[in-house]
C-alpha cells in the first residue's frame, strides 16, 4: 500500500485493538471533515467488527459511515504510511511494526465500556473528543505534524 494516495493526498492509519469503536470513529470523521487532504484508514490487532453504537454516534453527526469495516493492520499491508496514529493505549503497545514517516497517539477511553445505560452517551463524546483532536491535528488550520 502506497504511502499517499494515487491523487497524492498522505494516508492516515488510525489504530486501535479492535477496530470497531476508536479508530474507526477516528477514520470515518478525518474523511469527513478533510477527506480533500487526507486519506483516511483504520485497522486494528485483531478485528471484531465495527460497534453498532459507533455507527449510530456517527450518523447523528451527519456523517457517512457506508466503507466503513473492520481489518487488521496485516491485511493492509504494512504501509509504508504517512502517519499512523493509535487511539487506544492497548494498540500502542501492542500495535505491530507498521512502517510511518510519522507517529502519533492520542489515546482515548474505549466507549464500549461505558455502563450499558450510559454507552451511547460515551460514544458521542468520543466521537465529539475525537473530532476536536482531528480538527486540531489535521485540519487546515493546524501546526505541521510533529
Amino acid at each position: 500500500m502506497p504511502a499517499a494516495a494515487a491523487d497524492g493526498r498522505p494516508t492516515v492509519l488510525f489504530v486501535c485493538t479492535h477496530n470497531a469503536a476508536r479508530s474507526q470513529l477516528a477514520e470515518a470523521l478525518l474523511r469527513d471533515r478533510h477527506g480533500d487532504r487526507w486519506r483516511a484508514l483504520s485497522a486494528g490487532t485483531e478485528a471484531r467488527g465495527v460497534h453498532p453504537l459507533a455507527r449510530r454516534a456517527l450518523t447523528e453527526a451527519r456523517v457517512d459511515t457506508s466503507g466503513l469495516a473492520s481489518k487488521t493492520v496485516e491485511s493492509l499491508g504494512g504501509g509504508p504510511f504517512d502517519v499512523v496514529v493509535t487511539v487506544c493505549d492497548d494498540a500502542r503497545e501492542a500495535c505491530p511494526y507498521v512502517a510511518a514517516r510519522r507517529r502519533l497517539h492520542h489515546g482515548v477511553p474505549d466507549p464500549s465500556r461505558a455502563p450499558e445505560a450510559t454507552r451511547l452517551d460515551a460514544f458521542r463524546q468520543t466521537r465529539d473528543a475525537l473530532a476536536a483532536w482531528i480538527d486540531a491535528t489535521f485540519g487546515p488550520d493546524a501546526p505541521p505534524l510533529p
